[in-house]
């Protein structure tokens, strides 16, 4: 896959990746950590959400503090065209036809299970496989691992 820089930023030549799902309170918040973990500068990472909620899970908070990504400080962000013109992928984590297309985006849809309303014990299991799903994108990407 080739990623093109963004017309915004034509100096830039890392990808972009945006995140969505409908609250932007879990998963969304959940894979950005663990790209900005492990891919570093390498990749510029956003996250957006169709609904955002009041605040970052606190199961997901805690499950990806076990793992040494502390995303306690991000807030649920509202999805804009803004946001989805500047980035190279688009990943969709259950926002639907929330999330506006635009022709030359990679767009990727991950159906995973909401922790919305779940104790750490049961993110655990969709944080590893996001962290597992990251560590492929960036495979694609072709952008250095660096943890």
């Amino acid at each position: 896959m080739t990623i093109r820089t963004t017309e915004e930023n034509p100096v830039n030549d890392r990808p972009s990746v945006l995140f969505v799902c409908v609250h932007n309170a879990g998963r969304s918040q959940m894979a950005a950590g663990w790209l900005r973990h492990l891919a570093g500068d390498a990749v510029e990472v956003r996250s957006a959400g169709s609904v955002p909620g009041d605040q970052v899970n606190p199961s997901a908070v805690a499950a990806m503090a076990e793992v040494g990504i502390d995303i306690s400080d991000q807030r649920p962000k509202v999805l804009t065209t803004d946001a989805v013109e500047a980035s190279d992928v688009v990943i969709t984590m259950g926002c639907g036809d929330a999330c506006p297309v635009f022709p030359g985006k990679r767009y990727l849809d991950w159906a995973l299970e909401d922790p919305a309303g779940k104790g750490v014990e049961s993110v655990r299991p969709i944080r590893d496989e996001i962290e597992g799903r990251i560590r492929g994108l960036l495979a694609e990407l072709q952008a250095p691992v660096t943890r």
